[in-house]
């Protein structure tokens, strides 16, 4: 269904047909990430049983790995956003990354080998996994800078476009597992990672297909320079494409030293952020400067919301496997299997949460984004101390499965409170030249965020030893400081929102 809405898109996002009154635009990119996060969490799905039932490893070196993957790839999205904000511009390193992302699952197919941990093969994976990574740190950041650009920064309907697009992502996560892992687990571990590569392929040639109806948005910001001779001859576009090919190599090398990777992370992560005060303090006037340090500040939310949000996979996902009643109609449903349940909320309350924010705005009534962080720290917290009653009401008995549906409800609204949100935020408050940059450290805060969570986890001592008082009483604290930290959060969103100076934006877009 196509529409056009007279006078309901300003600018230059209004150029062009419109789908449900946005830019078709978003949903090129809705689809293109679709596919992207159905080979992300697709492959994540049999990684780690890949590593024990394929190369033999022991758990800890499994671990050990999978963690150095999942940091990596919410690093060098920081890499990909400055190289796009100075010389590729959003739409070629989408481009370029999934080509990158689509290399690696292929080769993991063709490499899986007889099983054990033959030197060839094993290293046939790394060299894919480091593929992966440098893709991922092309695309992941830029996609979400590309949604940006479709609106002007005082566009009411940024947020509500930001939550339809994760909705996509939400489609993509929950359709990569039940594919990759039941063609992995099934039919053997290639057709599992070769079925994460065609999903990748399939959104880059929706990609290359449909790019006219992203209106020249994401394009270079110096096409000209891009294509004058760099290195050896090489333009300066080849020049960065053949360096991603050398930083595959390197990540080659440095992945199987996964122990060192979590101090990189760490160094790198106070870098960044060094980095972004000191050219914000030195090359912004006031009002951008406001908002890049109001930018920060929702930025430095992000680890312990994710820090909360990520018990999911670990400490959560124990508990349900060891003290829920999971019985329906006689069937013990796997623990693994409720992972789904986020992406399934996730999509019935995206379209809903877009529509409420579009309809508070029209009254004005809308919270600010640093409102909207309050609210979805005081739901996470909120979500913990409702599985903690529900264990306490069920006392020697298994907790009820309802407990479990809850706290992954309100994890749901706490999420679409702070991710759509946050992505919005990013591209709506940095500057033009650090948009890039700053989405990147969005995602590379996400990294901090899933190491804080590895250490709330084993402070539950989920293991044997633990037991489940331990498990809600980690439960309870966090709970309560969570909802403590989003009031704060709350009291001083004024501030912060004044900081955002929402009301020049209008002004600023004028030509």
């Amino acid at each position: 269904m196509t529409t056009s809405i007279p006078g309901s898109i300003s600018g230059a996002a209004g150029a062009g047909k419109t789908w449900l009154g946005h830019p078709r635009g978003l949903f090129l990119l809705f689809f293109a990430e679709m596919w992207e996060r159905f080979s992300y969490y697709g492959m994540r799905a049999i990684l780690i049983f890949y590593l024990t039932k394929h190369f033999l490893f022991g758990e800890d070196k499994a671990y050990l790995l999978y963690g150095a993957y999942t940091s990596l790839v919410y690093i060098t999205p920081v890499i990909g956003g400055y190289l796009a904000d100075r010389f590729l511009g959003p739409r070629k390193a989408v481009l370029v990354g999934g080509v990158f992302i689509a290399i690696g699952h292929f080769l993991i197919a063709l490499t899986e080998g007889p099983g054990g941990q033959d030197g060839f093969y094993l290293n046939g994976f790394y060299l894919a996994l480091a593929s992966i990574i440098v893709g991922t740190g092309f695309l992941k950041a830029n996609i979400s800078v590309l949604v940006g650009e479709l609106y002007p920064r005082d566009d009411a309907r940024r947020d509500p476009a930001f939550s339809i697009f994760y909705m996509g992502i939400n489609v993509g996560g929950m359709m990569g597992p039940l594919v990759c892992g039941l063609l992995g687990e099934t039919m053997g571990w290639g057709w599992g990672f070769g079925a994460a590569g065609v999903g990748m392929l399939l959104g880059l040639v929706m990609f290359l297909w449909l790019t006219p109806w992203l209106l020249g948005k994401g394009e270079p910001p110096a096409p000209q320079q891009l294509r004058a001779p760099a290195v050896a001859g090489l333009s300066q576009e080849w020049t960065i494409y053949l360096g991603a090919a050398l930083g595959v190599v390197a990540i080659w090398l440095v992945i199987r030293y996964a122990e060192l990777l979590g101090y990189a992370l760490l160094i790198f992560a106070a870098l960044t952020v060094i980095y972004i005060v000191w050219r914000t303090l030195r090359t912004l006037g006031k009002v951008d400067r406001d908002r890049m340090f109001a930018a920060l500040f929702l930025i430095a939310l992000n680890p312990l919301f994710w820090g909360l949000f990520e018990q999911t996979g670990s400490s959560l996902n124990i508990f349900t496997d060891r003290n829920v009643d999971r019985n329906i109609l006689g069937w013990d449903v796997p623990a693994s299997m409720f992972q789904s349940v986020n992406s399934v909320f996730i999509i019935l309350l995206a379209p809903l949460f877009a529509v409420l924010w579009t309809i508070l705005d029209k009254r004005r009534l809308e919270p600010s984004s640093p409102a909207k962080f309050g609210i979805g720290l005081i739901l996470c917290g909120a979500g913990f101390l409702i599985l903690v009653e529900g264990a306490a009401m069920a006392g020697e008995d298994l907790t009820p499965l309802l407990f479990v549906i809850l706290i992954y409800l309100f994890h749901t609204m706490a999420e679409l409170c702070f991710s759509p949100v946050g992505l919005s935020a990013m591209t709506r408050l940095s500057v033009s030249n650090m948009v890039g940059l700053v989405m990147g450290t969005w995602f590379l805060a996400m990294a901090a965020g899933n190491f804080i969570a590895g250490l709330i986890a084993r402070a539950t001592g989920s293991g044997e030893a633990g037991g489940v008082a331990q498990v809600l009483d980690v439960y309870t604290r966090i709970g309560w400081f969570s909802i403590i930290v989003g009031g704060a959060v709350l009291l001083i969103s004024p501030y912060i929102k004044r900081l955002m100076h929402l009301d020049l934006i209008a002004s600023e877009e004028k030509p």
